[in-house]
């Protein structure tokens, strides 16, 4: 009974080692390869808004003829082969296609009316199509995006590319991986075996399947229901199944460890399976080894007894002063051994804690540099527009002053090239200040408040005029007033908070936008406030969470606040927000006085 029971337990822990050690290694395959599968998802995700550039593509849906829709076939045709999609096409409002990269084949998409498509649907209400199904002209499968092409604010169509993740298929392959990715209606899309590809991965019901089979998503495909012969959770995500093998001279079942994660930015699953067979195998090994082990510990016990009571009288005083040495000896080496690993232990943590504040040091630098790069991002429309009217003066003024010239009105010239002079100065202040937000700083330093307001309003100027703001200014600052910051990370704070409540305005017939300020106590207290519609209270307790925005589609990272919390707080600062009885939303902040 004992030799079994040390089979067993050495059966069971073995197992039990071999699956904690097949999911860890899972979970690295499994982030490994479902970042590779985000990546090839979304690397296509730019094109079709790029048509909206196209000029001919406009032309075409505004006044289609037969001579512009060659034109934009042929251009599709180029862009579509320097892409390495599988087609890329123009949809009308109504959703036939008007231009098509596959024109001059003979299952060309060129008339197909694919209004009923989720993707069309979705991009005529101005949000991004995305969408995995099997086509519905020759019935391939492919991943497509969908951008709706606006001619002002008018919606004119849609602009569709389709590309292949059969390389996907391909690699896991090659690989020897078994994984598959199932979408969001359970079904497998992908699949390293092409037997589990269109398996559905829970029971459909007749109303799902009619839904499905009306939207042609997966064609014709049956949809069959992929049930594995066991299956038993493990724990969060991971689970054991088996299934029947598909190999002609292996009949047994095949068992795996399946670990599944969402993908990113869809409502994908990618799952892997990872199998157990082996591990079964050699957890039965040491389960042998520890029976055996077990049996000839045992007989050596026995023979040990028996030679023990042979010279136990002759041996028990030196036995016993032996044991007693030996045991002191034993203590003193734990003793040593425990306060090495005590010292060690306390050294690492040391080294582990000085890493730690180092790369956090270096974490947030690069995040704040991310939210400076960001809000310029965000202001890259309002900086062009900036640039492009001096841009503009200085081509026209600069052809007059050559017409000037060659008549000999040198006066008028004069007048010409000390405006240019001027407007080359305005462009210098604009770019200027771009490249002072967006350099590097550090924690310390001393800022002026009136010179960072100044600097985060010319910034924001363009916006400012655009949406026609109401500024309140009222700060109150002493001669030489110093606030405990970095001038640079003030200003990226300032911008944060003003383009937050120009957003939050934007939809407010009358915008106006308060800024008060005043020292107390040792500190400086700034107030942003807007008269937008405010946040609401369910929403307030996430406004300081990395990554939550209130803000629709890709127009906020949602670390914005964040980061300005976080600088405020490493200048000995604070950043809060109040919300006023009258609506809006006022963020107040508080730093440090230099001298105060």
């Amino acid at each position: 009974m004992l030799v079994l029971a040390c089979g067993y337990a050495g059966y069971h822990l073995s197992e039990r080692t071999g699956i904690r050690a097949l999911a860890e290694s899972g979970e690295r395959q499994l982030e490994l390869h479902a970042r590779a599968v985000e990546s090839e998802i979304t690397k296509y995700t730019y094109l079709p808004s790029l048509l909206e550039l196209e000029a001919s593509v406009g032309r075409l849906l505004r006044t289609p003829t037969g001579y512009r829709r060659q034109l934009v076939n042929e251009y599709l045709e180029g862009l579509n082969l320097r892409s390495g999609s599988l087609a890329v096409y123009i949809l009308d409002t109504d959703g036939r296609v008007v231009a098509t990269s596959n024109w001059a084949q003979a299952d060309s998409y060129l008339g197909e009316d694919l209004s009923f498509r989720a993707y069309f649907k979705d991009a005529m209400q101005g949000q991004p199509g995305r969408f995995y199904g099997i086509g519905s002209t020759v019935g391939e499968p492919g991943y497509y995006l969908a951008h709706g092409l606006r001619d002002g604010e008018r919606l004119i169509g849609v602009a569709v590319v389709k590309v292949k993740l059969d390389a996907l298929e391909e690699r896991w392959a090659r690989a020897r991986l078994e994984a598959y990715v199932s979408d969001e209606n359970g079904i497998i899309i992908l699949s390293s075996n092409p037997a589990r590809r269109l398996k559905s991965l829970r029971p459909l019901d007749e109303a799902t399947r009619e839904r499905l089979a009306r939207s042609l998503q997966y064609h014709w495909s049956a949809l069959e229901e992929l049930q594995p012969l066991s299956s038993m959770t493990l724990g969060a995500g991971i689970e054991q199944v088996s299934f029947a093998t598909t190999m002609a001279d292996y009949h047994e079942p095949v068992s795996y460890l399946a670990q599944s994660r969402a993908l990113s930015d869809t409502p994908w699953r990618l799952t892997l399976l990872t199998p157990m067979n082996d591990l079964r195998r050699e957890a039965l090994s040491h389960a042998t080894l520890a029976a055996v082990a077990c049996a000839l510990l045992a007989f050596l016990l026995i023979a040990w007894n028996e030679r023990r009571k042979v010279i136990a009288t002759r041996l028990a005083a030196r036995e016993a002063l032996q044991h007693a040495n030996g045991e002191l000896e034993r203590r003193i080496a734990e003793r040593t051994a425990d306060l090495r690993a005590s010292n060690e232990r306390l050294k690492r943590q040391i080294r582990e804690r000085r890493q730690t504040e180092s790369n956090l040091r270096k974490t947030q630098d690069e995040l704040v540099q991310a939210g400076k790069l960001a809000v310029i991002g965000q202001m890259s429309t309002s900086i062009a527009h900036e640039l492009n009217q001096p841009l503009a003066a200085l081509r026209t003024l600069s052809a007059n002053a050559v017409r000037f010239l060659q008549r000999g009105a040198h006066d008028t010239a004069s007048a010409n090239l000390q405006a240019i002079g001027d407007l080359v100065d305005r462009m210098g202040k604009i770019t200027a200040s771009l490249r002072a937000f967006a350099r590097r700083s550090d924690d310390k330093g001393e800022a002026e408040l009136e010179k960072a307001l100044d600097a985060a309003l010319f910034l924001l100027h363009a916006r400012l005029q655009r949406l026609d703001v109401q500024i309140e200014r009222q700060i109150e600052t002493d001669a030489g007033t110093r606030l405990g910051i970095d001038q640079t990370r003030l200003e990226q704070i300032l911008v944060n908070l003003v383009a937050n409540a120009l957003d939050a305005m934007g939809e407010q017939p009358e915008r106006r936008l308060w800024l008060n300020g005043a020292a107390s106590a040792g500190q400086y207290r700034l107030e942003v406030r807007d008269n937008g519609p405010g946040i609401s209270p369910e929403l307030r307790v996430h406004l300081f969470e990395p990554f939550f925005t209130t803000k629709p589609g890709e127009q906020g990272l949602g670390l914005g606040l964040t980061l300005s919390a976080s600088l405020a707080a490493a200048a000995g600062g604070s950043l809060t927000v109040r919300h006023p009885a009258e609506g809006g939303s006022a963020f107040i902040l508080c730093l440090k006085r230099i001298g105060a």
